[in-house]
Order: C-alpha cells, then structure tokens, then sequence
C-alpha cells in the first residue's frame, strides 16, 4: 500500500513540473523575446530630442544623453530633426526602441493655432 501511494505521489510531482514548465514558454522558443519585451520596460515613454544626422541615434533634449534607436527606419526620414518620439527605453543598453514619432515645430504650430481659436472665440 505504501508503495502504491508513493508511485501516485511520484506521477504527481512529475505532472506538476511539466505543466509548470510548459507554462514558462522555455520549451516553445519564446523567452529571447519575452526577456526583451521586458528589458524594453513595459510602457512606451513620449521623449523630446533630436534624430541625429545619421538616423541611428537620438539625443534626449532634458539632460543631453545620447540613445541609440534600435530601429532606426521608425524615423527614416526625420534625420537631424527635432522630434517627440513614443518609445520603449531599455537603460541597460542604453537603447531606445521608437513607437511612433511627431515633429516639434508641427505640435508648436497646433499648439499656436488652438490658442489662436481659443482667444478669437472668448473676444
């Protein structure tokens, strides 16, 4: 009897590992890409900067550090502008990865425009 209980303990165990380490993605491929997804942090940050001219890299306008643009055909195009980009910064790499991005002087001139509305209208 007690070796019948202890091979259902046994087959337990077993069944409890595998499940748990078919819930860890290790053997699917995918943890390159979750560990990635989570060195990139979790939430895209909107930074003002500039797209330097060689379109790789990005220089943050609050404190002047230098990321690189992991990629870089996100912002073909806007090379040596000034720009707000929404990216996901991994600081261990020192890397931004760019989600989307808006060019500074089109928001300036919204920005203008709407005031422009709001003050004709309260005249």
């Amino acid at each position: 009897m007690k070796k019948a209980i202890a091979r259902v303990m046994v087959m337990c165990c077993l069944a409890f590992s595998l499940a748990a380490w078919a819930q860890s993605d290790s053997g699917m491929g995918m943890k390159n890409d979750n560990m990635k997804s989570d060195a990139m942090g979790k939430k895209a940050m909107s930074i003002t900067g500039k797209i330097a001219d060689d379109g790789k890299t990005f220089v943050n306008d609050k404190d002047g550090k230098s990321w690189m643009i992991s990629n870089p055909e996100a912002v073909k195009g806007h090379e040596g502008h000034h720009v707000m980009v929404k990216a996901h910064v991994d600081s261990a790499k020192n890397e931004i990865h760019v989600v989307s991005l808006k060019m500074v002087n089109a928001m300036k001139d919204n920005m203008k425009k709407d005031n422009m509305k709001n003050d004709s209208m309260q005249h």
